[in-house]
């Protein structure tokens, strides 16, 4: 389906299910594959399993185009803040305002809460523009993960239009 044109205007959230979780862990390895082997940390099995593990059906969204499963994002309560993990999206559906849209109906239900909202992101992944996009600064990084945040109502300074 790589070279299928899909238009991401009507991308609909559902609550994920248990039959949902290899599919999400087949994206997850799919979507990351690049950047951990960039880093030198691509493991066929543990790509899967620390999704498998991590794995939460209360807090995780499904996103869909058409009934079909174009990626998924979590949004769970942890230190004190949201913490946005396993944000994936089909390669397919990328580059294509997808992420933008998603990431800004999170957002807004976090601000409209008051909440913090956390993540890490993969050194080098081209992600970390779309965070920084949407307001989320660096807090801290290593050598393998930069740590964001975002506190509620924040907008990048210098977003363009």
């Amino acid at each position: 389906m790589s070279g299928t044109r899909v238009d991401t205007a009507g991308w609909v959230l559902r609550s994920a299910v248990t039959a949902d979780v290899e599919t999400i862990a087949e994206l997850r390895a799919t979507v990351m594959r690049e950047d951990l082997e960039r880093l030198g940390r691509y493991d066929e099995h543990r790509v899967r399993q620390r999704l498998r593990d991590s794995f939460s059906l209360q807090h995780t969204s499904v996103i869909e185009i058409d009934g079909a499963t174009a990626g998924c994002v979590t949004v769970r309560p942890a230190e004190g803040r949201q913490w946005l993990e396993h944000f994936y999206l089909a390669p397919h559906c990328q580059g294509r305002g997808l992420g933008s849209a998603v990431l800004r109906t999170v957002l807004e239900r976090t601000d409209a809460r008051g909440l913090t909202v956390g993540l890490n992101v993969l050194q080098g992944s081209a992600a970390r523009r779309l965070y920084e996009r949407h307001g989320f600064v660096v807090e801290a990084q290593d050598p393998i993960d930069v740590f964001m945040v975002r506190p509620p109502g924040a907008s990048a300074a210098a977003a363009p239009a």
